[in-house]
């Protein structure tokens, strides 16, 4: 049987193949469905609110539904997905938001559209966690930066898509707002596809002493096709396998050499989408309160959702370029650029070309931080990192709206934007000083060089026992 050491190599050593890009479309329609459903809902609103009379704070319960629904599976699946497997989450997770959206189009009041959001944001939420991190942990180093953020791009995809749809066939048919919610719940049928062809992750499968299962696996990139994860009859576990980690691991982000990169993928989170959700919920109404009146509502959100794609692949290419941290600083800092010059842009054409800079440069950010997140934890615990971030990210998309909203009586239109840009600078510096680096290296060796180890044999530190398993291989082949 192959060593631990040896699948970890190869995984990392072999060429970029068929069965990866796969992987990788896989993913993406997963994110792309999820930032469709979640997006379609801003579409939908101004038909439901006066079809159920909503008052205010109805309409304000539905519009954060959704972000409700995605901190809670966020966190969900970060614990399920270091448990149980990176697959059964991704599958049960499709299947959550896709059933909860189609049930979704069947309401008759607000109070179980309310309801079935949330839960459809559970789906989102745990999607978007566990996809980035099941395709960086199949990868190979040298690429994994830019696939990884190449995914993510997906979502940009599919908030075109709900732009869309929301202009044809929500505000264009009768009942549209039912169809365009079927309509985002198509990927139900993709359930069957991943059943068949989707594997498990070696790394996560390493951990669970299942090497004769990912030795199938890593056997089939290499072939050029993908094995599917055994699902029934006897799996070979070696006797000297670890058990499960605990459900909840969240106390261990902060011990084992783990809290500083926490503080730093926490700080990036939150100050990216704090200021992503502050900028796009306030510029309309800031902009119209310094004296602006925006025509062409469509053409100019259109536009500037457009703007998200070569944000996303933009980033992603530089992700291998210049490193994961260089390329999150500069798009941190270009959307600070952005931001000052939409405070000061003269007219309408100025706010549409800022503006798009700035969906641009917000974007490409997330296009680093879903490639950079999840390669700063050991296999153990790189899904409950991944999904613990991603869900403290949320409450800065929270509390944006409402400090923002709190803070321009006191210190206006100019005081609001200084004080986002002051966030995004700040960010910016705190990962190019802070930061782990990641470009090139094995997920194991960036796990080991930022706990401070020593040993020279890559592995994922105290928590990983792949890793330990690659360190004894090393000690045992030098005697000692």
């Amino acid at each position: 049987m192959a060593t631990t050491r040896s699948l970890l190599e190869r995984m990392d050593g072999m060429r970029v193949g068929k069965p990866h890009v796969q992987l990788a479309f896989i993913g993406g329609l997963g994110l792309l469905f999820d930032g469709m459903d979640g997006s379609l809902v801003s579409y939908i609103m101004p038909i439901i609110k006066p079809l159920w009379h909503l008052d205010g704070a109805q309409a304000g319960l539905i519009g954060s539904s959704l972000l409700i629904g995605i901190f809670i599976g966020a966190i969900g699946a970060g614990a399920l997905g270091d448990r149980i497997g990176r697959r059964k989450v991704m599958m049960y997770a499709l299947a959550l938001y896709a059933s909860a959206t189609i049930v979704a189009a069947f309401s008759q009041g607000w109070e179980f559209f309310f309801i079935m959001r949330v839960i459809a944001g559970i789906g989102i939420g745990a999607e978007a966690a566990i996809i980035p991190t099941f395709i960086a942990e199949f990868i190979p180093k040298k690429r994994r930066g830019f696939f990884v953020g190449a995914v993510a791009g997906f979502f940009a995809l599919g908030y075109v898509s709900a732009a869309l749809i929301g202009t044809t066939v929500v505000a264009g048919l009768p009942e549209g707002w039912r169809i365009g919610q079927l309509i985002t719940a198509v990927p139900i049928v993709m359930l069957l596809w991943w059943r068949r062809v989707l594997p498990e992750s070696p790394r996560w499968l390493l951990t669970r002493g299942r090497e004769a299962e990912a030795e199938r696996i890593v056997q089939g990139l290499e072939e050029g096709r993908l094995v599917r994860t055994s699902g029934s009859g006897v799996i070979a576990v070696k006797a000297e396998a670890p058990k499960a980690p605990p459900l909840f691991q969240q106390a261990e982000l902060w011990r084992h050499g783990n809290a500083r990169r926490t503080a730093v993928i926490w700080l990036l989170w939150i100050s990216v989408t704090f200021s992503f959700y502050g900028f796009f919920v306030w510029i309309p109404s800031l902009l119209v309160a310094k004296g602006m009146t925006i025509t062409g509502s469509f053409t100019y959100s259109l536009i500037i959702t457009i703007a998200q794609i070569p944000g996303y692949y933009s980033a992603a290419f530089l992700n291998e370029r210049l490193s994961r941290r260089v390329t999150i600083a500069i798009y941190l800092s270009g959307g600070a650029v952005a931001a000052f010059l939409l405070s000061q842009a003269p007219s309408e054409g100025a706010v549409l070309a800022f503006g798009s800079l700035l969906s641009f440069f917000m974007n490409g950010c997330y296009a680093g931080l879903y490639a950079y997140t999840p390669e700063v934890y050991g296999t153990r615990l790189r899904a409950t990192g991944m999904g613990s971030a991603s869900a403290f990210g949320r409450i800065g998309g929270i509390t944006a709206p409402i400090l923002i909203g709190a803070a321009y009586p006191v210190l206006g239109f100019g005081g609001v934007f200084t004080m986002v840009m002051a966030v995004l600078g700040g960010a910016a510096l705190v990962v190019l000083v802070f930061g782990v680096s990641t470009s090139g290296r094995s997920l194991e060796e960036i796990d080991e060089r930022a706990s401070g180890k020593t040993t020279t044999a890559g592995g994922d530190g105290p928590l990983d026992p792949a890793g330990a398993a690659v360190r004894t291989a090393e000690r045992n082949t030098h005697g000692g």
